[in-house]
Order: C-alpha cells, then structure tokens, then sequence
C-alpha cells in the first residue's frame, strides 16, 4: 500500500462527490481504490483513498479530469484558473522535494509545467507540511507522480502527527448573520408600535406574535484528500 497526503481546496469538489455520492462510488468502482469521506461538520473534509500505487494514481487521474471538465464547462467570458491542489506531506520528507539548493523542485516544474511550492511553516497542530501544485489537469498528474515516487523512495523519519481540520467560523459570515438578525428585529419592533398604534384605535385588542428570529451560518466548501 502506498502512503500519501493531498489536500485539495476548490470550489468546484462537491461535483467530485456528485449527486447522493454517484460519481464518487464511480470513481471507486473504476480506480479500485477505496474511497472514504469524511462528515461536514468541518470547513474541510478529509478524503481518504487507501490502495497500490496504481490505484491510487486511477483515482486521482479521474479526479483531476473531472476538475477540468467543470472548468471547460464554464461560459468562456469567465476566466478559467488552474486547478489547486494541496499535498499534505510530513516535515521530514519536503527537503526531498525541494533538493539541494532547490534543484529538485525546479527539475519536476521544468518536467511537468506544474507550479509546486512548498509551505515553510508546518500545518496547524501538526508536524506536516502544504506543497501546493496548480496547472492544468495533465500537469498535476505528472507532477503528483513524480512527487509520489520521490516520497516512496524518501520514507517519512520518525512519528508524524497529522494535520486534523477543525470546524471552524467565518466571522464575514458571522457579522452578516448578525447583521441580518438585527435588521430583522428592527423591523418586527416596528411593526409591533404600528400594530399597537392601531390598538388605541380599535375598540378590541390584536394579538401580537412573539418575535421569532433564526440565523443562518454557512461557510465555505473545503475538501481535504488525504491519501494513506
């Protein structure tokens, strides 16, 4: 079995999933790979494909083309960007991927046409590393290949404490929330003194409905695809 990380972040991943999970289980099915996904609870959710080498790479090869058919399908007065992914790699094994003076790094961007760069801090409470890589879909398949040999040959040294996404609050949102909520309970005052203006004039008292105020939060769809 082979062992590694991917964090991918785009806005577009809920099509990889598909409608009640059809076009991830056809992933599954033609990759091989087992495919597991985590709840929703998180901003970010974790993907975990467990399998050889081949399958692994049959499933992200199908991944990435999917990526690239919802960009293609976008109207051509939209701007298409390159698709982003982000590895997630343990601290000990980047300065294989970077090599001596960067020579490494620099030969898989001259390979494969990929943009790789490599965090220089660690991810949150844990001793792993980003290595984002944009292009386009054919690139990122070249470039995550060649990565993943590199990391195959380059075992991680010592215990890794992984990256664990946490949920979290966006506090725009937050504040829009609240925003509305206050809106919404400036204009039900309002109402109220209209409706208790009219009651001085009518000779039998109306019922006022309690206010009942909801707040709605949401935040942004991120998937994290971890490989193990």
């Amino acid at each position: 079995m082979s062992h590694s990380s991917i964090w991918f972040v785009h806005k577009e991943v809920g099509s990889i999933i598909g409608k009640r999970g059809d076009h991830i289980k056809l992933i599954r099915d033609q990759s091989g790979a087992k495919i597991n996904i985590s709840d929703g609870s998180c901003p970010e959710r974790i993907v975990t494909i467990t399998g050889s080498t081949g399958t692994i790479n049959k499933a992200f090869i199908m991944i990435c083309a999917k990526l690239q058919q919802d960009l293609q399908a976008l109207p051509n007065s939209i701007p298409k960007p390159p698709i982003t992914m982000r590895l997630i790699v343990p601290a000990t094994q980047c300065g294989c991927i970077i090599g001596k003076g960067g020579s490494k790094i620099k030969e898989i961007r001259e390979a494969t046409g990929a943009s790789i760069q490599v965090a220089s801090e660690m991810l949150p409470s844990s001793t792993e590393r980003a290595v984002t890589i944009s292009g386009s879909a054919d690139s990122i398949v070249d470039c995550m290949r060649n990565i993943c040999q590199i990391l195959l040959e380059a075992p991680a040294k010592g215990n890794t404490l992984p990256y664990r996404p946490k949920p979290t609050f966006n506090p725009t949102l937050l504040a829009n929330s609240a925003a509305a909520a206050a809106a919404s309970l400036l204009q039900q005052q309002q109402q109220q003194q209209q409706q208790q203006q009219q009651q001085q004039q009518q000779p039998y008292p109306t019922l006022i409905n309690p206010l009942d105020v909801t707040k709605f939060l949401s935040s942004t769809f991120h998937v994290l695809f971890k490989f193990h």
